[in-house]
């Protein structure tokens, strides 16, 4: 009889949801109903809608420890301290069925536990997801509709005119302005002060003030006054436009070009390319480059690629790889190349993720730089975004990364052919067979490249470990700068080389 009665209350309640003021059950079921579908066919390894669905299920009891869900004898059943107090038949491979069966079994956890009601839906919801995608891989998530709202602002960018700001004293100065914004354009440098944005005096203001005087729609001007730090006094109208972050911070350091690159934005090839331009043409010819990618947590895939072409000539970039067709993609560089020549070099980290990952895996895989540091993150997957009923997003991982010997980036990361995480007298010893055109690392890498996907824990450990991740040293940039000034010592360490012997 109570069996029957907890029936009768969660029939009614997802029938009744808005009338009642309660629970959704429709929404929820066309929320379930829409993720499953969408992931069905593009989830890395094959899963079946009743599974995903039952995955995400077993969040209930995350928030209520004294429900379960069950899957036993054809039917999802629900158990409060072991007994059922609701059950549904399970459907075949219907992603709007399992839809709503995962939204009558949480209806049902809704109508007789009090922790679930003071949670609320939404955050129900996200749980579900949480649970579900805990599943598959540690990068698909779930954002809800504000955060989502947030995170497209923030992928878009902002209206304003690319100064990056700071503080000097009691004065808000330019810390940094990015390459080619409308700051740049109109002849602000990095170290100029802030005196007034249109009329009003920005002196003895914090920096977040400024920045929000000076940002406003897009399209739209703002008149500013600066003082340079030659104490001129200067005065602009700018338009105000979309700025991407600047992400590329070029210097000189004697004869070679040093390029610290934090991330990949809308314009970060467009950055390098850039520098790399200025500084051929420069008084002093360079005599190689360093592109410093410790840190670099990634960004946009096809900017990193971009980035890449522009030291490749013609050829594989990085490949991807999934269960869905158009999850499989091969991305290739041209045949114009600039800096033919120059001997480069990459330094990474434990901290260098995803599209960082895939600039250096090219670079090194493809013979035109060597990599110094430790092995990176290994973060080597493509996502793909599914807009959900209730304004919020799902992130599915659905293909990997494969660099273009064929390795894959996920979990494995790229090993440098320079260990500087194994101490200072391994590296002595590296550095010293490096001048005498011997590399120590050889059959390491060589094993690293020979990797194929889907690799097991203890195989990615085992190569992993012949140059652990790390943080990065102080000593890094000056064995880069070294390597790409010795022909003999940079030459030995190419893989490429390696390979045609």
């Amino acid at each position: 009889m109570i069996r029957i009665l907890v029936l009768l209350l969660c029939l009614g309640l997802a029938g009744h949801a808005h009338a009642q003021g309660g629970f959704d059950a429709d929404a929820l079921a066309k929320l379930q109903a829409e993720a499953i579908d969408f992931m069905v066919p593009r989830t890395m390894e094959p899963v079946s809608p009743g599974q995903l669905a039952l995955w995400g299920l077993g969040g209930l009891t995350g928030i209520d420890p004294g429900l379960t869900v069950v899957a036993r004898d054809r039917k999802a059943a629900l158990l409060a301290r072991g007994r059922v107090v609701f059950e549904t038949p399970m459907p075949g491979a219907d992603p709007v069925a399992w839809g709503q069966v995962a939204a009558g079994l949480t209806a049902a956890a809704w109508q007789i536990s009090p922790a679930m009601r003071r949670l609320g839906q939404a955050a129900i919801a996200k749980i579900l997801f949480d649970e579900m995608l805990a599943h598959l891989d540690p990068y698909s998530r779930y954002i809800p509709p504000i955060e989502a709202m947030s995170d497209r602002d923030r992928r878009a960018g902002h209206a304003g005119i690319g100064i990056g700001l700071g503080r000097a004293g009691s004065n808000t100065v330019a810390r940094e302005v990015v390459m080619g914004s409308p700051a740049a354009k109109a002849g602000v440098y990095p170290g100029a002060t802030i005196l007034w944005i249109d009329g009003r005096g920005a002196l003895g203001r914090d920096p977040a003030t400024v920045e929000a005087m000076l940002n406003g729609p897009e399209g739209t001007e703002v008149e500013i006054g600066w003082r340079t730090r030659e104490g001129t006094s200067r005065v602009a109208i700018v338009t105000r436009a979309m700025v991407p972050p600047e992400t590329v911070y070029p210097r000189r350091s004697g004869d070679v070009l040093i390029l610290q690159i934090t991330g990949f934005s809308q314009t970060t090839d467009q950055h390098v390319a850039q520098a790399v331009f200025d500084n051929s043409r420069a008084f002093r010819p360079l005599k190689g480059i360093v592109l410093d990618l410790r840190g670099n947590r990634g960004g946009l895939l096809r900017v990193a690629v971009a980035t890449a072409d522009i030291f490749l000539t013609a050829g594989v970039v990085v490949r991807s790889a999934g269960r869905a067709a158009e999850a499989n993609r091969i991305w290739v560089s041209d045949k114009d190349e600039m800096a033919k020549g120059l001997p480069m070099a990459v330094l990474i980290d434990g901290g260098t993720a995803s599209a960082a990952e895939v600039l250096a895996a090219a670079l090194t895989d493809r013979g035109r730089a060597i990599a110094i540091g430790s092995s990176t993150f290994g973060k080597g997957v493509v996502q793909t975004i599914d807009p959900l009923p209730d304004g919020g997003e799902l992130f599915l991982t659905w293909s990997r990364l494969l660099a273009p010997k064929g390795w894959p980036i996920q979990s494995l990361g790229v090993m440098p052919q320079v260990c500087t995480s194994l101490g200072e007298e391994s590296l002595r010893r590296q550095l010293g067979a490096l001048a005498a055109g011997q590399w120590v690392l050889r059959d390491a890498v060589s094993a690293h490249r020979a990797a194929r996907a889907p690799m097991t824990p203890d195989q990615i450990v085992s190569i992993r470990e012949r140059c652990p991740g790390a943080d990065p040293r102080e000593s890094d940039l000056a064995v880069a700068q070294a390597l790409v000034e010795n022909p003999v010592s940079h030459s030995a360490a190419l893989f490429e080389r390696m390979a045609e012997e």
